[in-house]
């Protein structure tokens, strides 16, 4: 088992509860979305790398300023689709021709 992909996991969960916080605040949920989400989209960021990092640093970003949208699990998510929903293309198989000379 890969222990660091589960503690990206622990971590997003984290995050994720964090975010959620924010609107049981009566009033100061909505201040503290707008601090929260430009620090939500720099963990993303730091957390996974290349263009799908950048889209979801950008889509916690948004979620986080959103009304209403405190709810969804946005770290957690990005996680199941870098571990277990995404395919990596499989190589093409190539055919080798081998002679045997009698």
């Amino acid at each position: 088992m890969n222990t660091s992909k589960y503690k990206l996991l622990r971590k997003g969960i984290l995050f994720d509860l964090i975010g959620m916080l924010t609107m049981f605040i009566p009033l100061a949920g909505p201040i503290l979305d707008i601090i929260w989400a430009p620090i939500a989209a720099k963990k993303m960021n730091d957390m996974y790398s290349g263009a799908s990092g950048t889209i979801a640093s950008i889509a916690v970003f948004i979620e986080e300023l959103l009304p209403g949208t405190d709810f969804i699990p946005t770290f957690t998510l990005m996680w199941l689709y870098t571990f277990v929903w995404k395919k990596e293309k499989q190589p093409e198989r190539q055919t080798i021709e081998v002679k045997v000379n009698d």
